[in-house]
C-alpha cells in the first residue's frame, strides 16, 4: 500500500456532520453499533468546547473496486437515492455522538452508565461552563426526552420543557449549537436585554459556541484504490470500540509532538523498583504514577501563586489535584521534573510499608493510598526520616486504613493529604482532616470476614507489626517467610469445631477469630479443640505449653481461656484486645464498651481464607503422663459445652428499625439512585461508611442515623447543616426501595 494512497487533511466538525446528515458519509456494514453512554458523550462535548483535540477520523473513499454494504449513521435518514462518497473506518462513536447530540434534532437515544437505554438532549449550564476554574464536563448536562427532571416518585423536581425555562435557568440546548441565533434573540429579551446576562451570553458565545463553530477534526482518507486485505487490516487495528482512551495514552499522544516517549520513560522508570525489596511497588500502574506526579505538579503551581503574593483561599488559585483533568493539563517539563521525585518517594513508601509489616500488594489494604503518600514522601524527602514525622505518617497512614476511606472516589482525598500531611509532619500544626474524619466502630471488627476489606488486610498487618510469632516454630512472621507465602490467615478456635459447637458462621468467621500462622502449624491444628491442639503444638514443636503459651499471647490471644476451650470468654478478651492496638495506632482511643452490632438480612457465606487440615499422621499426641491433667480426645473434640448465641446478651444482634434500614442500604450497593435535582448516583458500602461515585468523600453510618431519627423529611435542606452528604442521604433514606 503506497504513501500516496492515502491523505490528511483538517475537516470543519460542522460539515463532517453535515456530510454524516445527508448520507455522503455512512459506515461499512462491518462496523458494530453505537454503543457510547451518556457521559462518554458529556466529555466529548466537553472537550471540544474546550477546544481540545478528540483525535483523527478515518475514512475510505467510496466507488473504488472494493466495495462494503453500507449503513447510516444511527439517527440519519439520507434519501434512498443519495451517494455515499465515504465509509467511516475510525470514529463511528464521535461523529455519531455529535450528530445526534448537535444536528439530529430529536432526543439523543443512548445508554446510561449501567447500560440501560435511555434518550435525552444535552444542555451546556452557561454559568458553570464559564467558571474559572470549573470542570467542563461537569456544565454538561443530560435531561430526560420531554425536559423534565423527576424524582424517584415520579414527581417533577426541574422543569426545562419551554424555551423560557431554559433561559431562566440559563441552560443551553446543545442542539442550537450551529443555529444558535434566533435562541439569542429570544433569551435576550426573555431577559429585558439586561446588561450582565447579555455580557454572560457574549462570553459563552465566544468561549464555547464558537470553539464548535470553528472546531476542526484531522481526517485520514484511504484511496478508492486501497485494497480490501489493507482496509481489513487498518480498521481491526485503530478501531476502539468506543472504549475511552487512558490519561496515560492521551499523554503519550501529546508528549510525542515534543518527541518525547512517555511510554519508554515509564518503562524506565519502573525498572527503579523491580528489585525484590520493592515488591509491594509491582501493581503500580502507569496512571497511578501520573496522578502522584500530578500532585506535586499542582502543588508546586500552588505554591508560586502564594509566593507571588496570592491568597491560598483564593478561588483563582491554583488548585492541588490528580483527577484526570489535572493530569492531562501536565506539561511535559513538569513531567520531567516531578517524575523522578515520584519514584524516590514510591521508594521511601515501600520502606515504610515494610516498617509496618506491609511487604506484599496481596495484604496492602488500599493501593491507591500509595499515590499520596509516595507524594508526600517525594515532598519531604529527607525531612521524612525523623522518628516524629515518621509517627505521625503512621498515623495519618492507619486512620485512612482504619477509616476505611480510601474504598471510592479518592482523587479529593489525596488533595487534601498531600498539603495536610506535609504540614503537620513540617510543623506540627493542625490535624491532617483524614486523621479528623477517621472513625472505627467496634462493630465493624464482627463483619471483617475476608481480605477483601482494608480494614481486615490492617489487622492482619496490625498483628505481624505487634512482632506476632508463629505458634510453633517461635520465629517472627518477618520478610523472609512473608515472602515465601508461608504465613496466612487462620482460624483460631477452628472452622470444624466452631460448627459443632453451634457457633454462628458470621461470628467465628470474623477477624477476631482468625490470626496469622504457617501452613505446618495450621496443619497440626486440624479441626481440634484449642485444649488439644495445644498439646499438639507443644509436642509437635519439643517445648513445653508454658512456650506455646508466650507464643500465643503475641497474636493478643488468651492461651488460658483456649485451654477452657471457652469461645466467648475469648472471643471478648480478644476483641477488645484488637480494639485497644487499633485505637492506638489510629491515635483515637475506641469506646470498648460499645455493645450495638449489626448484622445482615440473612448469614453470609461461610468463607475461610485458606483450608483447614486435619491433624498431620506424625504430630500425633503421645498418651499423657498420669496426673498431668491433659484433657482427653473424648471430651475436647465432641461438641463443647460453651456456645456462642448469635443475639445474646454479650453479642446483642437483634435488628432495630435502622439496623433493617441500613442492611437494605448494604443490600442496594450499586444500585442506581437520583437526587432530588435529578443527578443519578450509585454508591458502595465498606464496613460503616457509604462513597457515592459522584463525591470524592465518604458518608458514615451515623450521618444516616441522625436523619433516620429526624424522619419524616420533606427535602435534603432540613438535613443541610446536620449530616454531611445531605443530598445523598435524603435521596437514598426516602427512595422507595428502603421501606423496611
Amino acid at each position: 500500500m503506497p504513501v500516496e494512497a492515502f491523505g490528511i487533511e483538517k475537516e470543519f466538525l460542522r460539515n463532517l456532520l453535515q456530510e454524516v446528515g445527508d448520507g455522503r458519509a455512512q459506515l461499512p456494514e462491518f462496523q458494530r453499533g453505537w454503543v457510547w453512554p451518556d457521559r462518554n458523550i458529556a466529555s466529548l462535548l466537553a472537550s471540544i468546547s474546550l477546544g481540545y483535540p478528540v483525535g483523527a477520523v478515518m475514512m475510505l473513499r467510496a466507488g473504488g473496486d472494493v466495495r462494503f454494504k453500507q449503513r447510516p449513521v444511527e439517527g440519519a435518514t439520507p434519501p434512498p437515492t443519495c451517494e455515499v462518497d465515504r465509509l467511516i473506518l475510525d470514529g463511528q462513536q464521535r461523529l455519531t455522538s455529535l450528530y445526534q447530540s448537535i444536528t439530529l434534532g430529536r432526543p439523543v437515544e443512548t445508554q446510561d452508565v449501567r447500560k440501560r437505554p435511555t434518550a435525552g438532549w444535552f444542555y451546556i449550564d452557561m454559568v458553570a461552563a464559564l467558571a474559572e476554574h470549573g470542570d467542563r464536563e461537569e456544565a454538561i448536562r443530560f435531561l430526560p426526552a420531554d425536559r423534565i427532571v423527576r424524582n424517584f416518585r415520579g414527581e417533577p423536581v426541574e422543569d426545562y420543557s419551554t424555551p423560557e425555562k431554559e433561559y431562566a435557568a440559563l441552560l443551553f440546548p446543545v442542539s442550537h449549537l450551529f443555529t444558535w441565533t434566533q435562541w439569542q434573540i429570544e433569551f435576550q429579551k426573555y431577559w429585558g436585554y439586561d446588561t450582565e446576562k447579555i455580557q454572560l451570553w457574549t462570553k459563552f458565545l465566544l468561549d464555547v459556541i464558537q470553539r464548535f463553530e470553528q472546531y476542526q477534526i484531522p481526517v485520514i482518507e484511504l484511496g478508492r484504490q486501497t485494497p480490501r486485505e489493507a482496509v481489513c487490516t487498518v480498521f481491526e487495528k485503530v478501531n476502539t470500540g468506543g472504549v475511552t482512551l487512558t490519561v496515560f495514552e492521551l499523554l503519550t499522544a501529546t508528549y510525542a509532538a515534543d518527541e518525547f516517549d512517555l511510554r519508554k520513560d515509564w518503562e524506565q522508570r519502573r525498572d527503579a523498583w523491580a528489585a525484590p525489596e520493592y515488591r509491594i511497588l509491582r501493581e503500580v500502574s502507569n496512571t497511578d504514577f501520573l496522578q502522584a506526579v500530578a500532585l506535586l505538579a499542582t502543588q508546586d503551581r500552588h505554591r508560586q501563586w502564594v509566593s507571588r503574593g496570592g491568597d491560598a483561599g483564593d478561588a483563582r488559585a491554583p488548585r492541588i489535584g490528580c483527577k484526570r483533568t489535572d493530569m492531562l493539563a501536565l506539561r511535559l517539563e513538569e513531567y520531567q521534573r516531578w517524575a523522578p521525585k515520584v519514584v524516590e518517594g514510591l521508594k521511601r513508601a515501600a520502606k515504610f510499608l515494610h516498617q509496618q509489616y506491609i511487604y506484599d500488594t496481596k495484604y496492602l489494604p488500599y493501593g491507591t493510598q500509595l499515590i499520596p503518600l509516595s507524594a508526600i514522601f517525594a515532598t519531604l524527602g529527607a525531612d521524612s526520616e525523623p522518628q516524629g514525622v515518621q509517627e505521625k505518617i503512621a498515623r495519618w497512614f492507619w486512620c485512612g486504613v482504619f477509616g476505611e476511606l480510601y474504598g471510592g472516589t479518592t482523587e479529593t482525598r489525596f488533595s487534601r493529604d498531600l498539603p495536610d500531611v506535609v504540614a503537620w509532619a513540617r510543623s506540627g500544626g493542625e490535624l491532617p482532616r483524614t486523621v479528623i474524619e477517621a472513625t472505627f466502630s467496634p462493630a465493624r471488627l464482627l463483619t471483617l470476614r475476608t481480605r477483601g476489606s482494608a480494614a481486615y488486610k490492617g489487622l492482619y498487618a496490625l498483628l505481624l507489626r505487634q512482632r506476632a510469632v508463629d505458634w510453633r516454630t517461635g520465629e517472627l512472621a518477618t520478610a523472609l517467610n512473608y515472602f515465601d507465602e508461608a504465613v496466612d490467615i487462620h482460624h483460631i478456635f477452628p472452622r470444624a469445631w466452631c460448627d459443632r459447637a453451634g457457633i454462628d458462621p458470621r461470628v467465628y468467621n470474623s477477624i477476631i477469630n482468625k490470626t496469622p500462622l504457617s501452613a505446618r502449624t495450621n496443619r497440626v491444628i486440624g479441626g481440634n479443640a484449642p485444649s488439644e491442639y495445644l498439646r499438639r503444638l507443644a509436642n509437635s514443636a519439643e517445648t513445653s505449653e508454658a512456650q506455646i503459651s508466650i507464643n500465643v499471647r503475641t497474636h493478643l490471644a488468651d492461651p488460658d481461656l483456649m485451654r477452657k476451650d471457652d469461645f466467648d470468654a475469648f472471643f471478648a478478651a480478644r476483641e477488645r484486645e484488637l480494639l485497644i492496638h487499633v485505637g492506638r495506632v489510629m491515635g483515637k482511643p475506641i469506646d470498648l464498651e460499645a455493645s450495638e452490632r449489626p448484622t445482615e438480612p440473612s448469614p453470609l457465606e461461610d468463607v475461610d481464607d485458606t483450608d483447614e487440615f486435619p491433624a498431620a499422621p506424625d504430630t500425633q499426641p503421645t498418651e499423657p503422663a498420669a496426673g498431668d491433667g491433659a484433657t482427653s480426645n473424648s471430651v475436647s473434640n465432641e461438641s463443647p459445652p460453651t456456645r456462642f448465641e448469635i443475639d445474646g446478651h454479650h453479642r446483642n444482634l437483634t435488628m432495630d428499625g435502622f439496623d433493617r434500614l441500613w442492611a437494605r442500604i448494604e443490600a442496594c450497593a450499586g444500585q442506581e439512585f437520583h437526587t432530588t435535582t435529578g443527578l443519578p448516583f450509585v454508591y458502595r458500602v465498606e464496613g460503616s461508611h457509604l462513597t457515592p461515585d459522584r463525591t470524592g468523600y465518604s458518608i458514615h453510618v451515623s450521618q444516616f442515623r441522625k436523619a433516620y431519627d429526624l424522619m419524616p423529611l420533606t427535602g435534603p435542606g432540613q438535613i443541610n447543616s446536620l449530616v454531611r452528604g445531605p443530598a445523598y442521604v435524603y435521596a437514598i433514606l426516602t427512595d422507595q426501595r428502603m421501606q423496611v
